[in-house]
């Protein structure tokens, strides 16, 4: 079986790409590897507020569903990222509830989202993420989402 690779959130930036500006997540391992991942905007906007520990006046979408899966007194143990298709990300959410594991077909920018806001540990099949990883020259010329924002 493949393994895993515990991975964190380095951030949330802005590149061109042929639908024009686009947030990409980018994702890390302890080595330092980078592995991109293309986000809608307002995902990129969740996991970019919820990584700077922002509150927003009422809750978004994320955190409804953070609030849901506590009420219910469930917990996200793991979220992984475990397929690539077409180039598209498959990932599954891990929740502990009344004594069992239940597993969850995800989208990624949900996942990390969720996992960024509860502190779940991300994971990555070592096989997509080696296949995904990119230089860290190839960062050059995109911003933060924030200094994307700010510069609005």
């Amino acid at each position: 079986m493949d393994d895993f690779i515990q991975v964190d959130v380095m951030g949330v930036y802005m590149t061109s790409t042929l639908h024009g500006l686009t947030p990409v997540v980018m994702i890390s391992n302890e080595a330092g590897e980078i592995m991109p991942i293309y986000v809608g905007m307002s995902e990129g906007v969740s996991i970019n507020s919820a990584s700077n520990n922002e509150i927003t006046p009422r809750p978004m979408t994320h955190d409804l569903m953070t609030s849901i899966i506590e009420r219910l007194d469930a917990s996200i143990s793991c979220v992984f990222i475990d397929e690539i298709k077409d180039g598209i990300y498959y990932a599954r959410l891990k929740l502990n509830y009344d004594g069992s594991t239940i597993e969850i077909d995800a989208r990624p920018s949900d996942c990390i989202s969720l996992a960024v806001r509860t502190g779940a540990p991300i994971k990555v099949r070592s096989s997509v993420f080696q296949s995904s990883t990119i230089k860290e020259d190839e960062m050059e010329g995109m911003m933060t989402l924030d200094s994307f924002v700010n510069s609005s």
